[in-house]
């Protein structure tokens, strides 16, 4: 079983590292997109890594790789209908990746317990209202664009200091709509808008994004920056990348990390606590 909701939102006061596994309904997800489409599939891979030591499970049915196009909030309900009861019968707490509010609506009243929006409540204005009203957690992740064009030429002048500086104002904006602190996790947005000297910049500078004093989630897994740094072009086949960026985010305080290789990063972050403890 994992951690409960009030210790994963008590996570960067206690440095206990919370594991949220990636699940994408999806057809079209760039690691795995239409492994786990199938509604008896998803529900398999959510026995698996909640088994594996997921603390969360996170749900998405849209696609957000660079160059995707929009999924409408009715095929996104479709998609998720069978597979969030499914995640939520797991025993892991459930997040939904959604940045419509009618989704993640349907989401929380399906069971799920945290809202994930990658455009942190700029795309529909009604999500930060909805995670007021509903007291439930929600991660604001910073992205240049869109997913669709988000990759083209991106430029920041410091991109430690901008990406700080957005998501100090989501939150500030989330706090305004009723959203308690407590209940606010922000997400530097790893590969969303960013080349790879930028993702490099923000690991390596993840302790300005935590001095907000928010809950800090990093995304890593699997990410294109990794191929690049070790020449592996199968998202499959960057495990061990995705450990050593997380693990890099860990020491320097973040403590969320989601990935699709549960069990390995649960491993290597129970070294380094004990490393830590030693």
């Amino acid at each position: 079983m994992g951690l409960s909701l009030d210790d994963i939102l008590a996570s960067h006061r206690t440095r206990r590292p919370v594991v949220m596994g990636i699940l994408n309904v999806t057809p079209d997800s760039f690691s795995d997109g239409g492994e786990f489409f199938d509604p008896a599939a998803a529900a398999g891979q959510a026995r698996r890594m909640a088994d594996e030591g997921a603390d969360i499970i996170d749900v998405g049915a849209e696609s957000t790789r660079p160059g995707s196009r929009r999924v409408t909030a009715g095929e996104q309900i479709r998609r998720l209908r069978k597979t969030i009861p499914a995640a939520v019968a797991c025993g892991a707490v459930v997040s939904v990746d959604t940045t419509i509010s009618s989704v993640a609506r349907f989401a929380l009243d399906a069971g799920a317990a945290i809202i994930n929006d990658i455009s942190a409540g700029r795309d529909d204005p009604a999500m930060l209202d909805l995670a007021a009203e509903r007291q439930a957690p929600i991660v604001l992740m910073h992205m240049l664009g869109e997913p669709k064009d988000m990759q083209a030429e991106p430029r920041y002048d410091n991109v430690v200091a901008e990406v700080r500086a957005f998501l100090a104002a989501r939150a500030a904006a989330a706090e305004a709509a009723g959203v308690p602190r407590r209940r606010i996790i922000v997400d530097p947005g790893i590969g969303f808008g960013k080349l790879l000297e930028h993702n490099l910049a923000l690991l390596a500078g993840i302790g300005e994004i935590v001095s907000l004093g928010y809950g800090v989630l990093v995304g890593a897994s699997r990410k294109r920056f990794i191929g690049t740094l070790t020449g592996q072009e199968d998202p499959h086949n960057r495990t061990a990348g995705t450990i050593a960026a997380c693990l890099a985010a860990w020491w320097r305080g973040a403590t969320m990390f989601r990935v699709h290789d549960v069990g390995p990063l649960r491993q290597a972050l129970a070294v380094a606590q004990a490393i830590d403890r030693a």
